[in-house]
């Protein structure tokens, strides 16, 4: 693939004050001495005609020229600083084209990078997530990832799973020896700091996919306990219809609302009738959709009636039928409307609102921004996908797996695992990867970059 020389434009398609087209390849230098005269100095942006086959002007602006490896990609790279015209920077891509260059997949300048070891895999991903973050705390946990402090905490915890890997194998290697590798307190020792790193790091990991994805978060509840007016208060408009009979809302209805720069996908769904009650064929499918919705959930929020039922009575006739281990969130609503607040519980977290009125919105939007784990600007997260959180789960696995096995004495099993954990790691930073899923993630990047 690198023998190709490749080229598009940089800019977002559209009009814009300035353009720029971007080439990288090993025929850079010839094809851009045939487009813009002599090559600028490296690294030096030099005023240039762009030229036409027949030495006609294409444009005027800024040539900047990158010697490999010295460049983002790590191969020779001309950008064209030019006007923002979709016709020029067209015509200047097709007279690219013509003298030999490509036109460059989606991101394949960022593919390169990584091929060429400028970057590893969690950086070049966070290269996409800084160009899509949807706030400033989105952009700045990407441009720590793209700076490695994601990449240097994955390597942590790799290099302690080899030291446990050395340690095993030591004593695979010696059984003869009279003491018991395996009981060893440092074995043990080292075992727990490399739980500890994990936990750390997948707490991180799964905290930046919510800040990067967004958190994707359910009303549900019995039937009139205020499900649509909370969604309506939350996003802000008159998303949804509400009505005092009982069934009104029959599908889902969603809302993408801004948490202080939070995505946060909100999903109101059908009223969950209590087991027993006769209902028709339409509310009976509104409750299959709704019970679907809350298996991909982030967390659910469960609304009760608070003037009819202080107790929660409702929560706790639903608890068995949740997915288990769904994070709830109980909201006590149309305290308006109760004779008194009920005293705060911390399993699940219960909040008094109203709805109807606003009173204690504030607090619940707190309580998403708590469980999303942003804190304020400043709060160290990284950027982080659901691939990420996976691999790591992955990795978690098999780690619990080489302790049962250090357990039982089976050297042999735990060396195994161990290494398992430490290839389900490699997959974050590429050092394990395949075609497939390279095809995958840089497939999702804008052209260009």
């Amino acid at each position: 693939m690198n023998t190709d020389t490749i080229v598009a434009a940089a800019t977002p398609p559209g009009r814009g004050g300035i353009g720029i087209v971007r080439l990288s390849g090993p025929q850079v230098s010839r094809i851009g001495v045939a487009m813009v005269g002599e090559l600028p100095a490296a690294r030096f942006a030099s005023p240039r005609t762009f030229l036409e086959a027949d030495g006609g002007a294409l444009d005027h602006g800024l040539a900047l020229y990158f010697v490999a490896p010295h460049s983002f990609t790590g191969e020779d790279v001309l950008e064209l600083h030019g006007h923002g015209s979709p016709v020029v920077l067209e015509s200047l891509v097709a007279r690219a084209v013509q003298l030999g260059a490509r036109r460059a997949l989606p991101g394949e300048f960022t593919q390169r990078a990584y091929l060429n070891d400028k970057l590893d895999l969690a950086q070049a991903e966070a290269v996409a997530d800084l160009i899509d973050a949807g706030s400033r705390a989105a952009a700045r946990a990407a441009l720590r990832s793209l700076q490695g402090e994601f990449s240097a905490r994955v390597h942590a915890l790799l290099q302690g799973l080899i030291e446990l890997r050395v340690h095993v194998e030591a004593a695979i290697d010696f059984p003869e020896e009279e003491i018991d590798f395996l009981a060893d307190a440092q074995l043990l020792a080292r075992l727990a700091q490399v739980r500890a790193l994990h936990a750390a790091l997948t707490t991180s990991a799964v905290q930046g996919r919510l800040l990067r994805e967004g958190m994707t978060v359910v009303i549900a509840g019995r039937p009139n306990a205020g499900k649509s007016t909370l969604l309506n208060a939350l996003a802000g408009h008159a998303a949804a219809i509400v009505s005092e009979h009982a069934g009104t809302t029959r599908d889902l209805l969603r809302e993408r609302i801004d948490l202080d720069g939070m995505p946060l996908h909100v999903i109101d769904t059908a009223g969950l009738r209590a087991p027993g009650e006769d209902i028709g064929p339409v509310e009976m499918e509104g409750m299959r959709r709704a019970r679907e919705q809350l298996q991909q959930a982030d967390r659910l929020l469960f609304v009760i009636d608070g003037a009819m039922d202080p107790q929660a009575h409702a929560y706790d006739e639903e608890r068995a039928r949740l997915p288990p281990g769904l994070p709830v969130t109980l909201l006590l609503n149309k305290r308006d409307l109760m004779p008194q607040v009920p005293a705060a519980q911390s399993e699940p977290p219960r909040l008094s609102i109203s709805a109807a009125t606003g009173a204690g919105l504030d607090d619940l939007r707190a309580h998403l921004r708590a469980t999303m784990g942003y804190a304020g600007e400043e709060t160290g997260q990284l950027s982080a996908r659901g691939r990420h959180v996976a691999a790591l789960q992955a990795c978690r696995a098999h780690v619990d797996s080489a302790a049962a096995s250090l357990a039982a004495k089976q050297g042999e099993l735990v060396a195994e695992e161990l290494r398992l954990a430490q290839r389900a790691l490699g997959e974050i930073t590429g050092e394990f990867d395949s075609d497939e899923l390279l095809g995958r993630i840089f497939s999702s990047f804008c052209i260009g970059k």
